[in-house]
């Protein structure tokens, strides 16, 4: 039997307690106008850089005769100076941008995540040790620190990730040993540590569940911050190394010594970058907008 037009609300509301959260706050993401835009672009940056191989007309390590061609209908995006295509080499470069910015916000969150986590539930002397290394660590500017890092580990893509990685993680313990700070002084917290539950329970068992949002909304919004340290590491020719196909590397090499011939060797990449970077920074503000239950009426 159809329900009465008096009884839909009472469905509708029923049907969302249903729902899991995760889909809720999947939904209030895609309902937001810049989630839904920036998303979208997110996902068909990361459908183009699945699917380079089948997209793109050329290979982006092979050369021809067509040096400095302008855009066309056969190179969207023109050549370079030994006859590359540049639009292969753009959807190429999606590769490289996302999995070193992945890997290394993963690396980095995860690990500030456990060293905030231990440091705020710990507390004392430990507590004390481990924010004055942070503090340590973040008088230096991002940049240079991870260009610090990798001159000494050596020039290559997955040093670079490491770079990142600890250029991304002091921070992140910071925010969540405010996090742990405030939640562990809930009731049920204590509740649990009056009943005899050990430590590592209440931590993991208690505590971290509750700081899962803070968690989330760093890692949607360090992606992009991580893409940019990336290109710029691979610019100064510290990261990714020739002939690969990178953002960064792109602008470094045909792109700076051939602006004002061919400044679309120039313009596409930059394109790219900031465009990723862009989408998910503001991917990253509408995650924290919806996750943050002081932000949630803002939009």
């Amino acid at each position: 039997m159809a329900a009465s037009a008096e009884q839909l609300p009472a469905l509708r509301q029923f049907a969302r307690k249903q729902r899991h959260p995760a889909v809720d706050t999947f939904l209030r993401i895609v309902k937001t106008p810049i989630g839904a835009v920036f998303g979208s672009v997110i996902v068909l940056i990361v459908l183009a850089a699945i699917t380079a191989h089948w997209i793109t007309p050329y290979d982006p390590l092979q050369t021809s005769l067509d040096t400095f061609k302008g855009p066309s209908l056969t190179h969207p995006f023109g050549t370079d100076d030994i006859g590359r295509d540049q639009f292969t080499r753009v959807i190429y470069g999606s590769r490289i941008s996302l999995y070193v910015g992945l890997l290394s916000v993963c690396a980095g969150i995860f690990s500030g995540a456990f060293i905030g986590l231990v440091s705020g539930f710990v507390g004392g002397k430990l507590d004390l040790i481990i924010q004055r290394v942070v503090d340590g660590i973040l008088a230096f500017p991002g940049i240079v620190l991870a260009m610090a890092l990798v001159s000494v580990l050596g020039t290559n893509t997955t040093n670079a990730m490491l770079a990142i990685a600890i250029v991304i993680a002091p921070n992140t313990s910071r925010v969540i040993r405010g996090a742990v700070l405030s939640v562990k002084t809930n009731v049920y917290v204590e509740a649990a540590r009056t009943l005899g539950a050990a430590p590592l329970r209440i931590m993991f068992r208690h505590i971290l569940p509750n700081v899962v949002a803070p968690i989330l909304i760093l890692v949607s919004a360090s992606l992009g911050n991580a893409i940019l340290i990336e290109a710029g590491l691979s610019f100064l020719g510290l990261a990714t190394q020739p002939p690969a196909s990178s953002w960064g590397l792109m602008l470094a090499t045909s792109g700076r010594r051939y602006m004002e011939i061919a400044p679309w060797l120039a313009i596409f990449p930059g394109l790219a970058i900031s465009l990723t970077v862009l989408s998910f920074n503001m991917l990253g503000d509408t995650v924290r907008d919806v996750l943050d239950p002081r932000l949630r009426g803002s939009r």
